[in-house]
C-alpha cells in the first residue's frame, strides 16, 4: 500500500495513532516524509475526500472531549502548585487538534482551482472558534493555528475574512505587548489589507482602536521601517480615525527623544504622500496644519515646542519633493502672515523661524511674475523682521536670513545677498540693546560659511567684526571665537585677518575660561605645530612670550587638552634643552649635564640670553604649567615620569645658581616641589632657609611656594617645627604659673630671633587650603598636639593686653589671632579624631574663658572699662562665636556642646555691650536650629524641644535688645538693624521649616508679629499731625525694627506665609484690641500687598480686622482733625483696598 493510501486510511477515529504517527515523522527532521509533498501528490478527488475525513476526525474528536471539559481535565489536586497533571484524554485530544491544524496549513498551499475545500473551510472555521479555549499549556498550538488563519488570508480563499481577523489581532496584540522582532512587524504589515474589510464604527472596528493607538506610542514601530509603513497605513483606515491618530501623538511627542521625533515626522510624510480625497484633506487640516498653528503660537520653553518644530523641518526639507512646495504655501497662507504682523513677539519669533525655514513659500502652479512677486514680499517680510523693536524677534530674524542665505546664495540677488549681509555684520552685530541679538549673528554667521559660493564676499566683510572680540558679553566672545574657529575649518578666511594676533593674544590673557579655551585650540597649530620639529615648538613659546607673557602661560596650561601628554612632555624637555644653552653659552657653568649637551644649540642662541630675566621665567613658568598639565598622566606611565625627573632634577642646582631673580627662584621652587625629595637634597635646607629668612608681615607669594614644595615633599613636620619654635620663643616665660585668678603682668623674652606673626601667617595657609591641610593634618598626635599647645599659651598674652593693656598694639593683635587658630585648630583636630572630646573641650574651655573673663569688658566705656578694651573685648567674644557657629555648622559638637554655645550666647546678649554681636547671634542660633533639627529623632525628640525652646527665648531677647537700642540711640538702633537683616533672614528660613510642627518654634513668629505690631502702633500713637498719617508703599517706610523685620521676612514666601499666619491667629484672638494695633496690622498687609501674592492669606487677615476696626468706629464722631481718626480712616481704607482691589 503506498504511503498516500496508508495516509488517508489512517484519517479516521478509529485509526487516531497511525494518523499521529505520520504528524510525528512529518515533524522529525531526520524522517523523509513530508506531509505537504505528500498532500499535493494527492489527486482533486484524494484531497477532497481527505479534507472530509479531517472535518469528520475533529467533529468526532470535539464530540468525545469538548471544550467544556477541558479545564476540568487538568488534575487541580496535586500537592505542588506549580506541577498541573494533564489526564490521558485531554492530551489525546490535544494531539489531535494539533495533528488537524498541520495538516490544513500544508493543504492551503496546495489548493487549486476547481477544488472544492468546503470541509477544508469547516475544519479552519472550527479550529478557529476553539482557539480561545485551549489551556494555556497549548501555546503552540495556538500558534499554529494563527498561522493556519494567516496563511489562509494570504491565498485570499473564501472567507478568509474571519480567518484574517483572527490572525491580524493576534499579531497587532502581539506587537503591541511584547516584544517585536522584524519578522513580526512584518507580518503585521502583510496582513494590513484586514483592516479595511472592518468599519471603523463596527464592534470588531472600536475594538482594535486602542492597540492601533498603542502603536503609535511604542518606539519599537516608530523607528523600524516595517512599523513606518504599518503606521502610515493606518492613516488610510478610516478619516474619523485620523484625528485619534494625531491626537495620541500630540500627547506622547513631549516624550518622544528627538531621534525618534523625526520619525514620527516621517510617518505623517508617508500618510500625506500615499493619501488622497477627504483622507488628504483630513491630514493636511488637522495634522499638518494644527502643527503649524503649535508652532507658531507654543511658548519656547514648551516641551513640546521643538518637537513640533522638528517634525515642520522634515516637510521643510522635502520641498524637492512634488506637491511639497503647493501643499505648504496653500496651509501657511491663513496663519503664517498674520504671525508675522502679530501683537506678542514671542509669536513673531515663531513666525520667523518657520518662514525662513520654509523659503520661499510659494506655489509652484503660478507665474513667474506671481513667484517672483510674491518672493519679493517675503523678502520684504525678512528685513522687517531684522528690525523688529524685540531681541528675540531679531536673533529668530538673524538665524532666518542666515539659514536662506546660506541655502539659496546662487538664487538669490546680489543686491539682496549684499543688503542681508550689511544689515546683520554692520548693524546687528553691534546691536548695542541686547546681546542675545550680537550672539545670534556670530552663531548663525557660521551657517552661511558652509555654503563655499559664500566665502569671496565672506573674506572681505568678515574683518569688520574684529572688535566683537572684546565684546563685554561673555557668550558673545565666546560665539566670536566659535566664528573664527569655523573660518578656520572651512578656510574661508585666514582667522589672523579677521581678528590680529596681538587682540587674540590680549584677551586670551584676560578672558574666563570657556573664551580662552576656544583660543588655544584656534592658535594651537600657529604656536605648537606638531607636524613641525620640537625646535621649532620652543621657538614658537618664546615668540609667544615676547608678544604677551600673560597669554603664554594661559595659552599652554591648556594646551594639553587638545595634544597627547607626550608632545606635552617633549615640549617641556626641548625648553630645558633651550635654557642649557642659554647658560652653556655664559661659559659660566660646571655642571656636566649643561655643558656635555652639545645638541642644545639652536636658533634661539641668537636672541635669548640669561640676562633676559623676563622671558628665562617665563619659560621656567611654563615648564611648571605643563607638568601640572599631564601630571596625573606621567603617574600612570612611572618610566617616562622617572626620565623627566632625572633630567630636571640634574639641571635644577645650576638653576637655582643661575636664576637667582626673584621671579625667576618662585617657579623654580615650584619645579622642584614636582620632584622627589631625594632628587634635590641640598634644596631642602635652602627652602626652610627661606621660610626662616623672611620677615614678618611678608607676601603671601614669598612663602607659599616653598610651603607648598615643602608639603609636596612630605616635610610639613619642619614648617610645624618652625613654627612651634617661634610661637613657644614668644610666649610668656612660665605660662604654666600664671594664675588668671590673680592680675599679674605677663614677662616676655626678647622676641628679636622669634617671629610669632609671620608663624602665624605660616600655619593660617597650611590650614586654609585643602592639600596643605591634608598634610599638616596627617602629621602624628603629638605634633599636632605640641602646636595646639603653643596656640593656647597665647591665651594668657590676650588676658593681660585686655586687663592691663600690657602689651603693645602688634602683640595684641599676634595673640587675638593665635587666639583664633588656635579655636580653628581644635575643630580641625576634633574633626580628625572623633573617638574622643579633648578638643571638642578645648573649644568649651575657650568659652568658659570668654564668659568669666571677657564678658566683664563687653561695657560701656568708663571708669573700670577703657575704648581699647572694649574694642579688644568685642574682637574676642566675635571670633569665639564665629568659631563656634563653624562649629556646629560642620555638625562637630552634640546636644551638650550646643547648648553650651547658646549659654554663651545668652550671656553674650545679656552684657552691656552684647547688643553689637546681634547680628553673629542670629547667625548662631540659625546654626544650632539647623543643627537641632537634623539630629532629631525620636529618641532626642525632648532634648530638641529644650534646646529649641532657649533659641526661641534668646531671639525674643534678641528683638528686645533691637527696640531697647532704638529707643536709647536711635540712630545706633537703626545701623544694628540694617546689620541685622540678612542674618535674621536665615534665622527665619530655617525655624520656618519647623513652625507648622513645633509650638516652640512658632513662638519665634508669634514674637516677630509682636515686635512688629508694638513698634508700629508706638509710632502711630505718637504722631500729633494728621498730615503725618500716611500708608506705607514699601517696608522701608515702616519703622526701623518694623522695616528690618518685614524686608528679611519678604525675602521667602514660605517665610511669608508663616508670618501671615500667626498675624491672623493674633488677629482672630482679638488679642489686639486698639485702633494703633489694628492700624499697625493694616500698614503690614499694605506692604505685603505689594508684592502681588498671598492674596487669599491677606483678605482673610483684612476681613478679621475690618470686623474689628469697626467696632471703634465711633470715633469718627471726633474732630476730623483729630490724629486717632485719621489713623483710623486710614487704616479702613487700606482695608477696602485690600478686600476689593
Amino acid at each position: 500500500m503506498s504511503k498516500r493510501k496508508e495516509f488517508l486510511d489512517s484519517v479516521h477515529p478509529d485509526k487516531v495513532q497511525d494518523f499521529l504517527n505520520f504528524i510525528k515523522l512529518h515533524k522529525d527532521g531526520s524522517e523523509p516524509l513530508d506531509l505537504a509533498e505528500l498532500v499535493q501528490e494527492l489527486q482533486s478527488n484524494q484531497r477532497v475526500e481527505l479534507w472530509g475525513k479531517l472535518s469528520t476526525l475533529l467533529q468526532h474528536t470535539l464530540q468525545a472531549y469538548p471544550p467544556e471539559r477541558w479545564i476540568t481535565g487538568l488534575d487541580g489536586d496535586s500537592g505542588d502548585e506549580m506541577e498541573v497533571e494533564v489526564s490521558a484524554e485531554l492530551k489525546l485530544t490535544m494531539a489531535v487538534l494539533d495533528a488537524v491544524t498541520v495538516v490544513c496549513t500544508v493543504s492551503v498551499d496546495v489548493i487549486q482551482d476547481g477544488d472544492v475545500y468546503s470541509a477544508l473551510l469547516d475544519c479552519a472555521h472550527v479550529l478557529n472558534d476553539i482557539e480561545s479555549s485551549l489551556p494555556v499549556s497549548e501555546l503552540p498550538l495556538q500558534q499554529a493555528v494563527h498561522w493556519l488563519c494567516e496563511c489562509w488570508w494570504r491565498r485570499g480563499l473564501q472567507g478568509k475574512e474571519e480567518l484574517g481577523w483572527t490572525a491580524f489581532v493576534v499579531c497587532l496584540e502581539n506587537t503591541v505587548t511584547l516584544k517585536t522582532s522584524v519578522r513580526e512587524l512584518n507580518r503585521l504589515y502583510s496582513l494590513k489589507e484586514v483592516l479595511l474589510t472592518v468599519d471603523f464604527d463596527s464592534e470588531r472596528g472600536q475594538y482594535v482602536t486602542s492597540p492601533l493607538l498603542q502603536c503609535f506610542l511604542s518606539t519599537n514601530h516608530i523607528k523600524r521601517e516595517e512599523g513606518k509603513r504599518f503606521l502610515a497605513f493606518l492613516f488610510g483606515w478610516d478619516v474619523n480615525f485620523i484625528t485619534m491618530i494625531h491626537e495620541t501623538i500630540k500627547n506622547q511627542l513631549q516624550f518622544f527623544p528627538k531621534a525618534v521625533a523625526t520619525d514620527v515626522a516621517e510617518i505623517y510624510f508617508r500618510a500625506w504622500k500615499k493619501a488622497s480625497g477627504l483622507f488628504l484633506e483630513e491630514i493636511e487640516s488637522s495634522c499638518i496644519q494644527d502643527f503649524m498653528q503649535h508652532a507658531l503660537l507654543l511658548h519656547r520653553t514648551s516641551p513640546v515646542h521643538p518637537k513640533v518644530r522638528q517634525i515642520l523641518t522634515y516637510f521643510h526639507k522635502q520641498k524637492f519633493r512634488q506637491g511639497i512646495d503647493e501643499m505648504l504655501h496653500r496651509l501657511y497662507k491663513p496663519i503664517l502672515w498674520k504671525a508675522l504682523k502679530a501683537a506678542n513677539a514671542d509669536v513673531r519669533a515663531n513666525a520667523a523661524l518657520l518662514f525662513t525655514e520654509a523659503f520661499p513659500v510659494h506655489d509652484p502652479g503660478l507665474s513667474s511674475e506671481k513667484v517672483d512677486e510674491l518672493v519679493q514680499k517675503q523678502l520684504d517680510a525678512l528685513f522687517a523682521l531684522l528690525d523688529d523693536p524685540r531681541p528675540l524677534v531679531r536673533s529668530s530674524a538673524v538665524l532666518g536670513a542666515c539659514s536662506i542665505l546660506a541655502r539659496c546664495w546662487e538664487l538669490l540677488p546680489s543686491t539682496v545677498i549684499t543688503d542681508l549681509l550689511k544689515k546683520i555684520l554692520l548693524q546687528l552685530a553691534t546691536d548695542t540693546s541686547s546681546p542675545d541679538v550680537r550672539c545670534a549673528v556670530f552663531i548663525c554667521i557660521s551657517v552661511i560659511l558652509d555654503n563655499s559660493m559664500s566665502h569671496p564676499l565672506m573674506e572681505k566683510l568678515l574683518p569688520t567684526l574684529k572688535t566683537s572680540l572684546h565684546d563685554t558679553s561673555e557668550k558673545v566672545r565666546v560665539a566670536f571665537v566659535d566664528l573664527l574657529l569655523k573660518i578656520k575649518a572651512v578656510r574661508a578666511a585666514k582667522f589672523w585677518k579677521v581678528c590680529s594676533m596681538e587682540h587674540l593674544l590680549a584677551r586670551l590673557e584676560l578672558d574666563s575660561p570657556s573664551v580662552s579655551k576656544r583660543i588655544v585650540n584656534l592658535l594651537f597649530n600657529s604656536f605648537l605645530p606638531i607636524s613641525q620639529p620640537e625646535e621649532i615648538w620652543c621657538e614658537r613659546c618664546v615668540t609667544m612670550i615676547q608678544m604677551n607673557p600673560g597669554a603664554a602661560r594661559k595659552f599652554y596650561r591648556y594646551a594639553y587638552m587638545y595634544t597627547a601628554p607626550t608632545n606635552i612632555v617633549k615640549l617641556m624637555l626641548m625648553i630645558r634643552k633651550c635654557l642649557n644653552a642659554c647658560i652653556q653659552k655664559t661659559g659660566d657653568t660646571a655642571d656636566e649635564s649643561i655643558t656635555s649637551n652639545k645638541e642644545n644649540t639652536s636658533v634661539l642662541e641668537d636672541v635669548l640670553s640669561v640676562k633676559d630675566t623676563a622671558v628665562m621665567a617665563s619659560l621656567l613658568e611654563i615648564v611648571v604649567i605643563l607638568w601640572g598639565s599631564v601630571q596625573k598622566s606621567l603617574e600612570h606611565n612611572q618610566e617616562a615620569l622617572q626620565y623627566t625627573t632625572a633630567k630636571f632634577a640634574s639641571v635644577l642646582p645650576e638653576y637655582l645658581r643661575v636664576f637667582q631673580e626673584e621671579r625667576c627662584t618662585a617657579p623654580l621652587i615650584r619645579l622642584a616641589a614636582l620632584l622627589p625629595a631625594a632628587s634635590v637634597p641640598a634644596l631642602r635646607s635652602k627652602v626652610m632657609a627661606q621660610l626662616r629668612r623672611l620677615s614678618a608681615g611678608s607676601a603671601v607669594t614669598l612663602y607659599s611656594q616653598p610651603i607648598e614644595c615643602v608639603c609636596s615633599w612630605g616635610q610639613v613636620s619642619h614648617v610645624l617645627e618652625l613654627v612651634v619654635e617661634w610661637l613657644t620663643e614668644a610666649a610668656p616665660l612660665n605660662p604654666g604659673e600664671q594664675s588668671e585668678s590673680v592680675s599679674r603682668r605677663v614677662q616676655f623674652e626678647d622676641p628679636s630671633e622669634a617671629k610669632p606673626d609671620l608663624a602665624l601667617d605660616y600655619l593660617e595657609y597650611l590650614l586654609t587650603r585643602p592639600r596643605t591641610r591634608d598634610c599638616l593634618l596627617g602629621l602624628s598626635l603629638d605634633q599636632l598636639t605640641s602646636l595646639h599647645s603653643a596656640l593656647g599659651a597665647w591665651k594668657a598674652v590676650l588676658y593681660s593686653s585686655l586687663s592691663e593693656c600690657a602689651a603693645s598694639a602688634a602683640v595684641t593683635e599676634t595673640a587675638l589671632r593665635a587666639f583664633s587658630l588656635h579655636a580653628r585648630l581644635s575643630i580641625h583636630l576634633q574633626h580628625r579624631y572623633p573617638d574622643g572630646r579633648d578638643f571638642l573641650g578645648s573649644l568649651a574651655h575657650c568659652m568658659d574663658w570668654v564668659e568669666k573673663r571677657v564678658l566683664p569688658f563687653l561695657a560701656a566705656p568708663g571708669d573700670d572699662v577703657s575704648e581699647q578694651q572694649l574694642t579688644l573685648g568685642k574682637q574676642i567674644v566675635e571670633s569665639c562665636l564665629t568659631l563656634c557657629r563653624d562649629a556646629v555648622r560642620v555638625a562637630l559638637g552634640d546636644a551638650d556642646f550646643n547648648d553650651h554655645v547658646l549659654q554663651l550666647s545668652s550671656c553674650v546678649l545679656l552684657s552691656e555691650k552684647g547688643y553689637t554681636c546681634v547680628p553673629l547671634l542670629l547667625s548662631v542660633l540659625s546654626e544650632v536650629a539647623q543643627d537641632s533639627f537634623s539630629r532629631n529623632t525620636e529618641a532626642q525628640e525632648e532634648q530638641l524641644c529644650v534646646t529649641l525652646r532657649i533659641v526661641t527665648n534668646i531671639f525674643q531677647k534678641v528683638l528686645e535688645v533691637m527696640a531697647h537700642r532704638l529707643r536709647k540711640d536711635k540712630e545706633e538702633g537703626q545701623e544694628l538693624c540694617c546689620s541685622s537683616e540678612d542674618a535674621l533672614h536665615d534665622f527665619l528660613l530655617v525655624t520656618q521649616l519647623a513652625s507648622e510642627g513645633s509650638e516652640v518654634v512658632s513662638g519665634v513668629f508669634s514674637s516677630l508679629c509682636a515686635a512688629v505690631i508694638i513698634d508700629t502702633s508706638r509710632t502711630l500713637q505718637k504722631l500729633s499731625h494728621p498730615e503725618e498719617v500716611m500708608t506705607p508703599e514699601t517696608a522701608r517706610d515702616l519703622p526701623p525694627l518694623s522695616s528690618t523685620i518685614i524686608t528679611a521676612i519678604l525675602k521667602s514666601p514660605a517665610v511669608t506665609r508663616c508670618f501671615l499666619s500667626e498675624t491672623g491667629s493674633s488677629v482672630d484672638s482679638e488679642a489686639i484690641d486698639s485702633i494703633a494695633g489694628l492700624a499697625a496690622v493694616t500698614h503690614v498687609l499694605a506692604v505685603v500687598r505689594k508684592t502681588d501674592k498671598f492674596k487669599q492669606d491677606l483678605k482673610s487677615i483684612a476681613v478679621s480686622v475690618h470686623k474689628q476696626i469697626l467696632q471703634h468706629c465711633s470715633i469718627t464722631a471726633q474732630d476730623p482733625a483729630h490724629t486717632q481718626r485719621v489713623v483710623y480712616e486710614n487704616a479702613v481704607r487700606t482695608l477696602n483696598e485690600v478686600l476689593m482691589p
